[in-house]
């Protein structure tokens, strides 16, 4: 049954609380119920933004298939019905001066029939698509995956038919407390495989990339040195920032996007 408006405002008052619910699944009851109600069968990816990879010839024969928006594009070209919230949720609760309230989430799947019409829209392939691009233009980094959560609150009928893409900041994004939540469900937020960002010599100790650029504060000096922690989600917004260029991205596994386009397509038919 799709959620009424009232359903929504309250949940959106709630929000702004966000971290102290987070906590609480770290007490071994809570943990439990949260999971189950929550996140039960949850596998999210943060795509690392296009324009920290580098595109050259040690890629061989997949320059052509190697920037972390194609996945995206695959699911959008393979899904039957695209649906464009009219606001984040995240962005609307906490009231953001920084980035767009208006860039939404976008939803893929039969499962979209389901939500109220007065949260969004149906849209085309070419316009989830520019949908898409406007939130990349605006900074916002793309995490797409199986999302209880986003089925409970939209009060759609078959979760395994509803693949989340969110576009997130990192100022008011739900998953900022990814490094908060019990480790068991932290970890189903996870960056793409084969990823790996790291800083080299070049780091001078200036502290930019610690001024509200990581979500997840995976970022600390040490001795005068960014140390990046395992709690990274390889967004790549603190490459883009560094002033020394000293942050870099290493692509491990040439096949990362296609793992994971498979990782996902295991777990969601957007037919």
């Amino acid at each position: 049954m799709a959620r009424p408006l009232w359903f929504v405002k309250i949940l959106k008052k709630t929000f702004p609380n966000i971290k102290f619910i987070a906590k609480l699944t770290n007490l071994p009851i809570l943990r439990t119920l949260f999971d189950i109600l929550l996140f039960k069968g949850d596998d999210i990816i943060y795509l690392a933004q296009d324009k920290v990879i580098q595109i050259d010839k040690s890629l061989g024969e997949y320059t052509d298939f190697v920037l972390p928006s194609q996945v995206l594009e695959y699911f959008v070209n393979k899904a039957k019905h695209h649906w464009i919230m009219n606001f984040c949720i995240c962005r609307s609760s906490m009231d953001c001066k920084d980035y767009p309230i208006d860039l939404g989430c976008l939803f893929l799947g039969e499962a979209v029939l389901d939500i109220n019409p007065q949260l969004g829209r149906l849209v085309t392939k070419e316009e989830a698509l520019i949908h898409l691009k406007k939130c990349r233009d605006a900074g916002l980094v793309h995490m797409i995956g199986k999302n209880l959560l986003d089925k409970q609150w939209l009060g759609v009928k078959e979760g395994n038919k509803l693949l989340s893409v969110c576009n997130c900041d990192p100022c008011c994004c739900l998953w900022r407390v990814s490094s908060i939540l019990a480790p068991k469900i932290g970890k189903k937020i996870q960056k793409m495989p084969g990823i790996t960002i790291e800083v080299t010599e070049k780091c001078i100790g200036c502290g930019t990339c610690m001024k509200g650029i990581c979500f997840v504060k995976a970022i600390h000096l040490i001795d005068n040195h960014a140390v990046i922690s395992d709690e990274c989600r390889g967004c790549g917004r603190c490459i883009e920032i560094c002033p020394q260029n000293a942050i870099k991205l290493s692509i491990k596994d040439q096949e990362f996007v296609k793992k994971s386009i498979k990782r996902i397509d295991m777990i969601i038919d957007v037919t």
